[in-house]
C-alpha cells in the first residue's frame, strides 16, 4: 500500500470513528491551528522566505492574519452554522417540521498552490474541519520548504490521522487521485484543473475548483487617476505578481496611457524604492521555468516602465528576480495576451471607452475578477451588469478576498464553487433536506391516492400553489380548517372510489 492509499484510509477511518462530528472537537481543532499560528510564526515566516523571499511581515499580512480571521470567525460562529436551518412551508407541510441539516461529506482531499501555500492551503482546510470532515492535505512541491513546514507543523497542532499531510510533485498527486474522495477542493490552473475534474468524475466525486485567467482593469479617464493607480501597482505587483486575482492587464483610452504610465512608476520606486532588486518587501519568481515564461511574453511587446531581470541572481536557491514592468501599447494578440501572466508584467492595452472595454472583456473567458475605477457610478454599474466574473471590485484590487461575508470563487474557466467564512462551511457539508411528519391528517393525504379525479386535482392546486404567510395564531387556526378539509377530502374520495 502507498503513503498515499495509507493516508487516505487512516482518514477513512478516523472519520468513521464520528469523532470529528462533534462540535466541541472541530472548535478545538480549530483552536489548536490558530494557536500554530502564533507560536510558530518565525519557521512559517522562514520557510516562505527560502521560497518567495516573502518578509516576515509580508507573511503576517499576506498569509497567516487573515486564516487567523477565519478561524475566529469559524469558531465564534460554529454553532449557528451547524444548527438545523428552518425553511419556508406549503400547505400541505404546515404542520410537519423541515429544516435543512449539515452534515460532513466525509474525506475531503485540499490540493494547495504555491503562491500563497499557508493561505490557499489552510483557509479550505478551516471549512473542512468546521463542517466536520476529515482532510487529506497536499500542499504544493514547489513551495518546497513550505510544504516541509506544514508537514512538520500540522501534525503536532491537530488531529494527524483526521488530517494527515501527504507531500511530493506530479506522481504522489496522480496517485491521491487514484484514491475516493468525499469531496476535491484543488486551487491552481485551468489546465490541471481539468485533469482533477476528469479524476473526480470517476468516482463522481464533487470538485470545487479554484483556478484564475487574466483579470482586467478599466481605468476610466475621469477619475483620480494618481489613487487608481497607485492601488493597482499595488495589487499588481504584491508577491511578485503571483496572485490569481491580481489585475492581469490594463484598459484605459489613449488619452491617458502616457499618465497611468507614469503614476504607475511612481508608485513602483514608492513601494520598493529605486532598486527593487534590493527591496526587502519585493518578492522573486518562483523558479526557472517561470521565470523563463514570463521573459518569454515580453518578446513582442514594448517596455514603458522596468523590465530588468537577471535569472542567475537566485536571493536563495528557487528565486529569480524580474523588475515590476509596464508595458504600452500593447496588441490583443501580444504573447503576453494569450495566458494569465502570473508575474510583474502589466500590459497597457487602448480601448475607445467603456463600450470596447466591455466588449473586450466578454470576447475572453470569464475571469476571477474584474477591477473597474471611476467616479461614475453609472460607470460600475454597466460593469456589473454587462460583464461576468468571479467577483468585481470597484476603485480598488485585491481586498474583496478579504471579506469573509463575500463568496471567493470563479465562474466558467475561472472555476467552481465558492469558499471563504460560511460558504467555506457551506461548500464542504452536504445540506441535508429533512421533512419529519406524524401519522395523522390522513384525509389531506387522500388527495394523491388513486383513484385521481378533478376534484381531487382542485383540491392539490389549493395546497400546493397557495402562499400563505400567517403568524402562530394563523397557523394555529389553519391547522383546524385543514382537519375540516380533511373529512371533506376523505369524503370526496370515498365517493371517487365508489364511481371508480
Amino acid at each position: 500500500m502507498s503513503k498515499e492509499q495509507q493516508a487516505v484510509a487512516c482518514a477513512r477511518r478516523a472519520f468513521e470513528t464520528g469523532r470529528s462530528k462533534s462540535l466541541e472537537h472541530r472548535i478545538r481543532q480549530l483552536k489548536n491551528l490558530q494557536r500554530m499560528f502564533t507560536e510558530r510564526q518565525k519557521e512559517i515566516a522562514d520557510a516562505i522566505k527560502k521560497d518567495l523571499n516573502k518578509s516576515e511581515v509580508g507573511t503576517q499580512l499576506y498569509e497567516t492574519l487573515g486564516l487567523e480571521g477565519e478561524i475566529s470567525l469559524a469558531i465564534r460562529k460554529l454553532k449557528e452554522w451547524a444548527a438545523p436551518r428552518s425553511v419556508e412551508k406549503n400547505l400541505l407541510t404546515l404542520s410537519d417540521t423541515v429544516y435543512i441539516k449539515p452534515e460532513p461529506l466525509g474525506v475531503v482531499l485540499i490540493i494547495g498552490a504555491w503562491n500563497y501555500p499557508w493561505a490557499v492551503t489552510i483557509q479550505p482546510l478551516i471549512g473542512a474541519i468546521a463542517a466536520g470532515n476529515a482532510a487529506v492535505i497536499k500542499p504544493s512541491e514547489v513551495c518546497v520548504h513550505t510544504a516541509k513546514a506544514m508537514e512538520d507543523l500540522l501534525p503536532i497542532y491537530i488531529d494527524k490521522e483526521l488530517y494527515p499531510v501527504v507531500t511530493g510533485g506530479v506522481p504522489e498527486t496522480q496517485e491521491l487521485l487514484r484514491q475516493r474522495f468525499d469531496h476535491i477542493f484543488y486551487t491552481g490552473n485551468s489546465v490541471v484543473g481539468k485533469l482533477i475534474m476528469e479524476a473526480a468524475a470517476k468516482n463522481l466525486t464533487p470538485v470545487t475548483l479554484e483556478l484564475g485567467g487574466k483579470s482586467p482593469c478599466y481605468i476610466d479617464k475621469n477619475c483620480d487617476i494618481s489613487i487608481a493607480c497607485r492601488r493597482v501597482a499595488w495589487g499588481k505587483y504584491t508577491n511578485c505578481g503571483q496572485t490569481c486575482i491580481a489585475p492581469d492587464y490594463i484598459l484605459c483610452e489613449p488619452s491617458i496611457q502616457d499618465r497611468v504610465i507614469e503614476e504607475i512608476k511612481k508608485s513602483i520606486k514608492e513601494f520598493y524604492t529605486d532598486n527593487p532588486k534590493t527591496c526587502t518587501d519585493y518578492g522573486r519568481i518562483i523558479n526557472q521555468r517561470h521565470f523563463k515564461r514570463i521573459m518569454a511574453m515580453l518578446e513582442d511587446s514594448t517596455i514603458a516602465v522596468g523590465g530588468e531581470n537577471d535569472e542567475s541572481d537566485s536571493f536563495l536557491c528557487f528565486s529569480l528576480f524580474t523588475s515590476p514592468t509596464v508595458l504600452r501599447d500593447v496588441k490583443p494578440e501580444a504573447k503576453v495576451m494569450q495566458e494569465e501572466i502570473f508575474g510583474p508584467l502589466l500590459p497597457i492595452l487602448s480601448v475607445s471607452g467603456l463600450d470596447e472595454a466591455i466588449k473586450f472583456i466578454n470576447k475572453g473567458e470569464k475571469p476571477l475578477a474584474l477591477y473597474v475605477f471611476t467616479s461614475d457610478d453609472k460607470v460600475i454599474k454597466r460593469m456589473v451588469d454587462e460583464t461576468s466574473s468571479g467577483g468585481l471590485l470597484a476603485n480598488d484590487c485585491l481586498v474583496h478576498y478579504s471579506v469573509s461575508s463575500l463568496p471567493f470563487g470563479g465562474v466558467g474557466n475561472s472555476g467552481m464553487g465558492c469558499y471563504h467564512g460560511k460558504f467555506s462551511f457551506d461548500q464542504l457539508s452536504h445540506l441535508r433536506s429533512c421533512l419529519i411528519k406524524q401519522l395523522k391528517m390522513e384525509g389531506v393525504n387522500s388527495m394523491r391516492y388513486p383513484p385521481h379525479t378533478p376534484k381531487k386535482l382542485g383540491w392539490a392546486r389549493f395546497f400546493i400553489l397557495k402562499t400563505v404567510d400567517l403568524g402562530w395564531v394563523g397557523r394555529m387556526a389553519l391547522l383546524a380548517v385543514l382537519a375540516v378539509v380533511a373529512a371533506v377530502v376523505l369524503q370526496v374520495s370515498h365517493r371517487g372510489g365508489e364511481e371508480c
